[in-house]
């Protein structure tokens, strides 16, 4: 009955609109306090944020979105693009594929799914149009290529379930390596089918020189530098999740001081806005620590592990259902606020089922890109729609097409899950 009440009042507060930090550290007080009164609340209180922001790991958070800062501020996003369009750029659509590229590409400098996109939809997006794509397709292309940010590392979101489940962060980077380049192909094989189905939404461009793109290319080497700065080091074993993310971020400061864009006044910008998201993040870990604590004192994550292992049915189809849960969730909620709230409750499951945990983050990951994308409350969506200033109804028209896709790049990862395993069994 208390776990009923505190659900309820849980729910009712994220209706009302309170912020989901402080609606899972409220719900879980009161829970706490109606299950053993003022002693255990006051002690719990006393001791999880103390224990929450005392983790080593969490280092890795502030130093990676201070890392997306500086790589904002460098221009090294733009590059990107530019690089892609002149090597894909005579293909029809290929000013869409090279937004594809360049958002890999970025998510793979940068954690930030949100910074992703408001960068590709200031610069693709203008190129697009002005070469003639249809508006709503160009806006689409750009919210779904913002949300590899998500999964190809360095990813935040990996790193919280990470930290949540207690797994080594390096296994679950290099563990979205894969699966982020299949989501890549998957959006510019979708493109490819748009623009086959109706070409009139993407004309042909113009087409460029050996000269041109090999001149394109001394752009991307600081991206290489980056790439190797935190993918790199961890896969080879130079260095921890924690190491890389301090390397990545002062990689990224002496980026932008080559690019001639760091400034004290650009830099206290910089270190602001990751101290700012830092601690919105940090803020959602102490009170989900709080609200997890009521779940594991009521013991209500054992019983529905030992309810769902009672079950006589194929766990194939109770992980169908956990992910079908997970999308309906991301259309209503954050995908952070997601897996903190039901990683806890999740992963025992996973755990009994026989499914790797490994494997199961980055599947839950992809699956929360799509939450990014699709209304009401799609991230990247409205970020495209304030830089474009175009109705939030055609960004979601435009991104509906890869969301299928999304679903069908979800089931074959669910299906085959040596493809994102194989790669972490390889690190030293």
């Amino acid at each position: 009955m208390t776990v009923t009440i505190v659900l309820l009042f849980l729910a009712a507060m994220l209706v009302l609109g309170l912020p989901v930090a402080l609606a899972m550290a409220v719900s879980g007080s009161v829970g706490l306090y109606m299950f053993g009164g003022w002693p255990i609340l006051r002690g719990i209180l006393e001791t999880a944020p103390l224990s929450t922001a005392n983790n080593y790991e969490i280092i890795t958070i502030p130093m990676f979105m201070l890392m997306a800062e500086f790589v904002i501020l460098s221009g090294v996003a733009d590059d990107l693009f530019r690089a892609a369009t002149i090597w894909v750029g005579r293909v029809r659509g290929g000013t869409a594929m090279a937004t594809a590229l360049a958002g890999a590409g970025f998510g793979a400098i940068s954690g930030s799914s949100t910074a992703a996109a408001a960068t590709l939809a200031s610069t693709s997006i203008p190129v697009m149009i002005k070469q003639g794509y249809e508006t709503k397709f160009a806006c689409g292309v750009v919210a779904i290529s913002g949300t590899l940010s998500m999964l190809i590392p360095p990813s935040i979101a990996l790193i919280l379930y990470g930290i949540i489940a207690d797994i080594p962060i390096g296994a679950l980077l290099i563990g979205g390596v894969v699966p982020g380049i299949l989501v890549t192909l998957t959006i510019i094989v979708t493109i490819a089918i748009l623009v086959w189905w109706d070409p009139a939404i993407a004309p042909a461009t113009r087409t460029y020189t050996i000269a041109e793109k090999l001149a394109s290319l001394k752009r991307v080497g600081l991206v290489v530098v980056l790439l190797f700065s935190v993918t790199g080091t961890i896969y080879s074993g130079i260095a921890t999740p924690t190491e890389a993310s301090g390397i990545g971020a002062f990689a990224a400061m002496l980026t932008a001081a080559w690019e001639r864009k760091l400034s004290f006044t650009s830099a206290w910008r910089a270190l602001r806005s990751a101290a700012q998201t830092t601690c919105m993040i940090l803020f959602i870990v102490m009170g989900a620590h709080v609200f997890g604590y009521f779940f594991t004192l009521t013991r209500v994550t054992n019983d529905i592990a030992a309810w769902v292992g009672a079950l006589e049915t194929s766990r194939w189809i109770i992980l169908a259902v956990i992910l079908a849960g997970y999308l309906v969730l991301g259309f209503f909620m954050d995908q952070i606020a997601i897996l903190i709230l039901t990683v806890p409750v999740v992963l025992p499951l996973i755990l009994q089922l026989g499914f790797d945990p490994v494997w199961f983050g980055v599947l839950i990951v992809v699956t929360a890109e799509v939450g990014m994308v699709t209304p009401p409350l799609g991230m990247n969506a409205f970020v495209v729609a304030r830089y474009t200033r175009r109705p939030l109804s055609e960004i979601f028209r435009g991104v509906a097409p890869h969301v299928w896709a999304h679903l069908v790049i979800i089931a074959i990862l669910a299906a085959f899950p040596a493809i994102t395993l194989w790669l972490p069994s390889t690190m030293r």
